[in-house]
């Protein structure tokens, strides 16, 4: 087999075909054709000053921008209480490296939500699937913003201060630790169409000045999650013990960007008529 130099009159066809490809991109798509992009930015969501929501009411999740959120809230009486799923909140608290401060998004100095607002969604995800987003109905996920909370990056920068979970890198800054978030994209059947990694630690490289710990507002990519209409998110940690991870299972999001689903073939019918037309237009170029 060989690969052998397209001809000259082939070139608009490739072009054609390569620019339908770029247009399949689903953030591109609705660019190109002028739709509003639907934005999760729970802006939409009140909250005192420097407070959060945890699910205490029982609700089992709240809504922002038609996404709804899933919430576990457990009382265990004597004022023992836990949740998991997700949270939102305003805290902006950069500095405390303890279980108090389990609602914070770390982006230092000032803290806060992506581009400077103020609310911003909090996951807890021990398990795989604990935190889920059921995506408003018409639509499939484009980017998300992305940080790790104030707890965790603290203790993975310094350590736990009360020893049970490790500072990454170790004493000799040398262990290949890493903190990995996997977002999957889910079908109406809960089946997996695609999974995209993220990691908001890592430690693996060989030049120790490449290792990070992720610090502010990052955009991820979710465009190869199309057909998804929910999204389920897990974290992995290289510092776990016998009951899972040690290190704190939370992270940050913010700025959930949909875009409409396409009817179905619209775009890919466009694309082959216009590599049909080029195709023919170089077939009678050639005949001549």
């Amino acid at each position: 087999m060989f690969f052998r130099k397209p001809r000259r009159a082939m070139w608009p066809l490739l072009a054609t075909v390569l620019s339908a490809l770029w247009f399949l991109s689903p953030a591109n798509t609705a660019r190109a054709a002028g739709i509003a992009l639907d934005v999760v930015d729970l802006e939409d969501l009140a909250l005192a000053p420097e407070s959060f929501y945890n699910g205490s009411d029982f609700a089992g999740g709240f809504t922002s921008r038609g996404a709804f959120f899933n919430n576990t809230f457990t009382d265990f009486g004597g004022g023992f209480t836990a949740w998991e799923g997700w949270s939102y909140s305003n805290v902006t608290d950069q500095t405390t490296n303890s279980f108090t401060n389990q609602y914070a998004a770390y982006n230092p100095p000032g803290g806060g939500g992506a581009g400077g607002s103020p609310n911003y969604a909090v996951a807890f995800a021990f398990n795989p699937g604990d935190a889920t987003i059921d995506l408003p109905a018409g639509t499939m996920p484009a980017s998300v913003e992305i940080t790790n909370t104030t707890w965790a990056a603290l203790v993975m920068l310094t350590g736990d201060p009360n020893g049970f979970a490790k500072q990454f890198g170790g004493p000799s800054g040398n262990d290949p630790d890493f903190f990995r978030l996997t977002i999957t994209g889910l079908d109406d059947t809960d089946t997996a169409v695609g999974a995209v990694e993220f990691y908001l630690a890592d430690y693996r490289f060989t030049d120790n000045s490449q290792d990070f710990v992720i610090d502010q507002w990052t955009t991820v990519d979710l465009t190869s999650l199309a057909g998804a209409t929910k999204l389920s998110f897990g974290l992995e940690s290289s510092d776990t013990g016998p009951f899972g991870m040690n290190t704190p299972a939370y992270f940050a999001l913010d700025n959930l960007v949909l875009v409409p689903v396409p009817e179905p073939g619209s775009f890919m019918l466009a694309a082959i008529g216009g590599a049909v037309v080029c195709w023919l237009s170089a077939s009678r170029r050639r005949t001549r």
